[in-house]
C-alpha cells in the first residue's frame, strides 16, 4: 500500500487531496481548487471607453508592474486578464487515466472534478454522498455563470497560453502575486487551468455514483466503499474502504457537533486496521498559539487506561461531542447580526460574501429575528440561490437531528422558508435582474458570491458602498483581505473578517484518537509534536508530496469455502503447519476471496500432489522404482569441487539403466528428473509421490 498527499489544502474552501494505491487501485481523495488564488487577478472593470479599451488593459498594467515590482501593491498590480484557475498543485503531475477511483468528501472537494474528468483517459469510478453531489453541482453552475461576466469581456479565450503566463511576463509580477502564481518554489504554473464548461460539468456529474450514509458500494469485487457523515457541511463524509488487506478509515475536515448537517459518525470509524488522518484545520492553531506567550505543548492523554476502561473510553466520546464549536459559532452569528443593525441603523448597507452554505443558513434565521419589526430588505443574488434553498427543505436525512425534529412537527427545516413567503427575504439570479432592479431599496442587506471578491454581483455591489463609511463589508477568514480588497481601495466601508470552524480543533485530536483505536495510524508530520501517541499503535508519519510505502495491515487472509469441498479436507502436517489440497475456482467478491467447487473430470492425473516437500530417501525411492521393474544405482557426486575442497553444491544422484536411461538428481534446495522417455518420467514421479509428503 502506498499513500501520497498531495495537498494539505486551506481549512473549508480548499480540502486536503490525498492519492491512495491500495490492492493494486489508485484513489484519489477529493478534488478541489484553490479559489483563493483568484486574488491575483483584477476584477472586470466597472467601466470602459474610447481611451481605456481591452487593448490598454492588456499593455498599461505591465508597464506601471516593472516599475513598482517591490513597492506597495495597488489595484495596477493585478492581472488584468480572463482568470485562470489553479487546481491541487502536484495532481496535474499524475497521469488520470491511471487513476481508478475518486472519492469526494465534500462540495468544495469536488469544484475541480470537471477538470478531471475531461483529461484524455480518465476513466475512474467517482463516489459521493447524493447531497455532495447536487450541492457541488449547483456550485459548479453558478461559478461558470460569474466567470462568464469575464468572458463577455475579454471575448472568447485563445487556445494557448494566456499573455499574463509567459515567462517574461510573471518575472515581473510582484513578489506577492508571483509566489500565488508559481508557488514557493516555482513548480505550481502547470496547476493553472482554463474554467470548465456546462458541458464539462454535465459529463462530470453522469459520472458520479451516489450514496447514502453507510450505503455501500463495491468496486470491481474487491474494495467495499462507505460514506459517513463527517459534520462539516451538509452531505460531507468520511470514508471507510474494506478490503482484503484490512479495513481502512480516512478522515478529512470534520466537526463533531453541528447544527444543521448531521454530527460526525465516529462509531462507524472505530478499530480500523488503519486511519488515515487527513484534517489540516489544527495547523492554523498551532500557528496561533507559536505567538502565543502561552503557548501549550502537546496534549497528553491517558491512553492505555482508554483502551481499557469504558467510563474512561465514555469521557472521551463527551469530549468529542462538547457543543464548544456550535456555542462559539453561534456567538459569532450573533455578532454579525448585531453589526449588520447597527450598519442599517447608521443609514449604511450590507454586504455578506460568505459562500459556506450552513453558515448562511443559520445566518438567514439569526437576521430574521433581528429584524422581526423591522422593513429592511433582504437580497440573495446568485444564480443558484433559488435551486439551493429550494434543495434544503427536501433533505432531512442529511441534516442534525433538531432539524430533522421539525419535519415531524410540521415546521420548515430552516427559516428561510417562511421569510421567502413573507417577501422579507427575496431571491435574484442576477445584479442586473430587472426584478431586483424594480424592487431594489437601500439600505438593505445583501447575500452574495463569491468569496473571493473577484466574481458575481458581490464586485459590483462593493465598488457601490466602498466608499461609505456607514456601509459593512462581512468576509470570511483565510483570505488575504489587503489583496482581495486592493481594486476597492480607498475603502471607507467597514470591514468584519470572520472564522468559522472547518475542522478538529487540537484539543480534540487525542480524545479522537483514543476513542477510535485504530490499529495503525497514517498521521502528517506537521502534528506529531503536539500529539501523544499510544505505544499500541503503529505510526506512520507522512508530508506533503512523499510517497510513503505501508507494510501489509493484515497477514491472515481469510477464504469462505462451499460446504460442497468441507468434506474434502485432508490434512497433512509439514513442520508447524496443517495442509490440504482442494481442487475449486477462486473468485474475488463483495471484498472476500470464495472457494467454489467446480466440476468433477475423470482425468487421475489432476490428482496427484501439486506439491511436494522434503528431500527424498533414495535408498527407499530406488525400492520404489524396482516395484516398477526399473533399475538403477545411486552415486554421489561433488558439485563444482575442485583440488579436494569442500563441494559448494552437492548433489547424490540416481542413475536409471532400465528399461531406459534417466537420471535423478538431488540437492539441499531441489530435485531434478531428467528422461528422455515420458513414459519413464510418468512412472518415476508417481514413485516420488510415494517417498515425498506432499498434497
Amino acid at each position: 500500500m502506498e499513500f501520497t498527499c498531495l495537498s494539505k489544502g486551506d481549512a473549508f474552501h480548499f480540502p486536503p487531496c490525498s492519492m491512495l494505491n491500495l490492492c493494486g487501485f489508485r484513489i484519489l481523495l477529493d478534488c478541489p481548487i484553490d479559489l483563493s488564488a483568484l486574488t491575483i487577478f483584477s476584477p472586470v472593470p466597472p467601466a470602459f471607453s474610447s481611451d481605456f479599451g481591452v487593448e490598454s488593459l492588456q499593455t498599461e498594467p505591465v508597464v506601471r508592474k516593472r516599475q513598482r515590482i517591490e513597492k506597495q501593491l495597488d489595484a495596477n498590480d493585478l492581472i488584468f486578464e480572463e482568470p485562470w484557475y489553479k487546481t491541487v498543485k502536484n495532481l496535474h503531475l499524475w497521469d488520470a487515466s491511471f487513476i481508478d477511483i475518486v472519492l469526494i468528501s465534500s462540495p468544495m472537494g469536488m469544484l475541480g472534478l470537471p477538470f478531471l474528468t475531461r483529461s484524455k483517459g480518465f476513466a475512474a469510478k467517482v463516489y459521493a454522498t447524493e447531497a455532495t453531489s447536487r450541492i457541488g453541482q449547483l456550485l459548479m453552475e453558478d461559478l461558470i455563470s460569474m466567470h462568464m461576466e469575464f468572458r463577455q469581456f475579454y471575448g472568447p479565450e485563445d487556445s494557448g497560453c494566456p499573455q499574463w503566463m509567459r515567462w517574461e511576463e510573471l518575472q515581473v509580477l510582484p513578489s506577492a502575486l508571483k509566489e500565488i502564481a508559481l508557488g514557493k518554489d516555482c513548480e505550481e504554473l502547470g496547476a493553472w487551468m482554463p474554467l470548465y464548461s456546462a458541458a464539462d460539468v454535465k459529463d462530470c456529474t453522469r459520472r458520479i455514483q451516489t450514496l447514502k450514509y453507510a450505503e455501500e458500494a463495491c468496486y470491481n469485487g474487491t474494495l467495499i466503499i462507505k460514506a459517513f457523515s463527517s459534520g462539516l457541511e451538509i452531505g460531507a463524509c468520511n470514508w471507510t474502504i474494506s478490503c482484503p488487506q484490512g479495513n481502512i478509515a480516512c478522515i478529512s475536515n470534520s466537526i463533531f457537533g453541528s447544527s444543521h448537517a448531521m454530527k460526525f459518525d465516529y462509531d462507524a470509524l472505530q478499530g480500523n486496521d488503519l486511519l488515515v488522518y487527513s484534517d489540516f484545520s489544527s495547523l492554523k492553531t498551532m500557528e496561533d498559539a507559536e505567538n502565543d506567550t502561552n503557548n501549550f505543548g502537546p496534549v497528553t492523554g491517558t491512553s492505555s487506561n482508554l483502551r481499557e476502561e469504558d467510563n474512561h473510553w465514555q469521557e472521551a466520546v463527551a469530549t468529542l461531542l462538547k457543543n464548544d464549536e456550535t456555542s462559539e459559532e453561534a456567538e459569532k452569528l450573533a455578532f454579525i447580526c448585531t453589526c449588520s443593525i447597527d450598519s442599517v441603523k447608521a443609514g449604511g448597507s450590507v454586504l455578506i460574501a460568505i459562500d459556506r452554505l450552513g453558515i448562511l443558513l443559520q445566518l438567514l434565521e439569526q437576521l430574521s429575528i433581528f429584524l422581526e419589526s423591522s422593513t429592511v430588505p433582504v437580497y440573495i443574488i446568485s444564480s443558484v440561490a433559488e435551486k439551493l434553498l429550494a434543495y434544503m427543505n427536501i433533505i432531512p436525512e442529511w441534516l442534525c437531528k433538531q432539524r430533522q425534529e421539525k419535519l415531524f412537527s410540521g415546521e420548515p427545516l430552516f427559516g428561510h422558508v417562511k421569510l421567502m413567503k413573507e417577501r422579507k427575504i427575496q431571491v435574484f439570479s442576477a445584479v442586473h435582474s430587472p426584478e431586483l432592479l424594480k424592487n431594489w431599496q437601500e439600505p438593505c442587506i445583501v447575500f452574495s458570491p463569491h468569496w473571493s471578491l473577484r466574481l458575481g454581483a458581490v464586485v459590483h455591489l462593493l465598488r457601490r458602498w466602498c466608499s461609505d463609511r456607514n456601509s459593512l463589508l462581512v468576509l470570511e477568514s483565510g483570505l488575504d483581505a489587503n489583496m482581495a480588497l486592493l481594486p476597492f481601495k480607498p475603502m471607507e466601508m467597514k470591514i468584519l473578517q470572520c472564522s468559522f470552524t472547518s475542522g478538529i480543533g487540537l484539543q480534540k485530536v487525542q480524545p479522537l484518537l483514543e476513542t477510535l483505536q485504530p490499529k495503525s495510524l497514517l498521521f502528517p508530520k506537521d502534528l506529531r509534536c503536539q500529539i501523544k501517541f499510544s505505544e499500541s499503535v503503529k505510526i506512520y508519519l507522512y508530508h506533503e508530496n512523499e510517497i510513503l510505502h505501508i507494510p501489509t495491515m493484515n497477514h491472515n487472509t481469510e477464504i469462505e469455502i462451499v460446504t460442497d469441498l468441507a468434506h474434502l479436507f485432508k490434512m497433512k502436517s509439514w513442520k508447524q503447519d496443517s495442509m490440504s489440497r482442494l481442487r475449486g475456482e477462486l473468485f474475488m467478491e463483495h471484498g472476500k476471496y470464495r472457494l467454489l467447487s467446480v466440476s468433477k473430470t475423470a482425468n487421475s492425473q489432476q490428482q496427484r500432489p501439486l506439491l511436494h516437500w522434503g528431500s527424498p530417501d533414495l535408498e527407499k525411492l530406488l525400492t520404489e522404482l524396482s516395484k516398477k521393474g526399473i533399475d538403477g544405482s545411486i552415486k554421489q557426486v561433488n558439485g563444482g569441487a575442485i583440488d579436494g575442497a569442500e563441494p559448494e553444491n552437492p548433489a547424490t544422484t540416481l542413475l536409471v539403466h532400465h528399461p531406459n536411461k534417466a537420471l535423478i538428481e538431488v540437492r539441499e534446495a531441489c530435485t531434478v528428473i531428467t528422461a528422455a522417455d515420458e513414459n519413464l518420467a510418468s512412472q518415476i514421479s508417481d514413485a516420488m509421490d510415494s517417498v515425498l509428503g506432499g498434497i
